[in-house]
């Protein structure tokens, strides 16, 4: 009777001290994951990331109280571990693409190549970015296209950023004919790049001779904008010296095949 009373008493103690391994656990990891968060906060880290990271935390230091607590009970949690590792090696195999995109999102809002707003060129796809998450980044295309891209597909890429820097610069050629007056042509151009309100000045535009081409003298232009105003200047310009040379009788010659016959 003794003995039972004992053996009883023994339990009873063990579980009493595996529920306080519990309880007191459960507060040392909320304590813990709020000096995560906080700390992540502090460090400017994506929201995404750190709810994410937070409720990963949160499951695997629970997760070793619980095994803390059974093993306290005396249950073998050796074959137990084992069996988590094996159940984990399986999931990972399994949703290996999804991890996959999972570590490429984590590492892009780490790094943040891009933002939400910028106009970018990856995995395939030229658009602006609307949201980014841990496993996919979504984008709009200029004829208003959503398009969901997964993150792996795009970290494994080169990715162009169009909005990264403030200005960008425009390079274009134009070609005139052979017997067209190749420094007329040089000042118009030069003038039109000078007069248009929204070419910076600094950088200064650039207007060189680039190549004697089969049927042309080309010429490359290279005026510096602001990065948002890209497209429209370059269509501008390009309309412009287009009807400046027509106006002023420069010639734009397009590819030509000269066939002889001897009939």
């Amino acid at each position: 009777m003794e003995a039972e009373t004992s053996l009883i008493a023994h339990w009873l103690l063990n579980i009493a001290f595996a529920i306080a391994i519990v309880v007191i656990g459960r507060f040392v990891v909320k304590w813990l994951i709020k000096l995560i968060r906080k700390l992540m906060v502090r460090a400017d880290f994506d929201p995404i990331l750190i709810n994410f990271s937070s409720s990963i935390a949160n499951a695997v230091l629970m997760l070793f109280v619980i095994i803390a607590a059974l093993d306290h009970l005396g249950v073998n949690t050796t074959s137990f571990i084992a069996l988590l590792g094996a159940a984990g090696l399986a999931v990972g195999l399994a949703l290996k693409d999804s991890l996959q995109n999972f570590a490429a999102g984590v590492m892009m809002i780490i790094f943040r190549p891009f933002k939400i707003g910028d106009f970018i060129e990856a995995g395939g796809v030229v658009g602006v970015v609307e949201k980014i998450s841990v496993f996919s980044t979504i984008m709009k295309t200029g004829d208003n296209r959503e398009i969901i891209i997964p993150n792996g597909q795009i970290y494994a890429g080169a990715i162009t950023n169009y909005s990264a820097r403030d200005t960008r610069r425009i390079d274009m050629v134009f070609g005139i004919g052979y017997d067209d007056d190749m420094l007329k042509a040089k000042k118009i151009m030069v003038d039109i790049l000078e007069a248009h309100e929204l070419i910076l000045a600094e950088p200064a535009p650039a207007v060189a001779v680039a190549e004697l081409a089969d049927s042309s003298v080309n010429f490359n232009v290279r005026p510096w904008v602001n990065s948002a105003d890209y497209w429209g200047v370059r269509s501008e310009i390009i309309e412009q010296i287009k009807l400046t040379f027509d106006k002023e009788g420069i010639s734009i010659p397009y590819p030509q095949m000269d066939v002889h016959s001897d009939k």
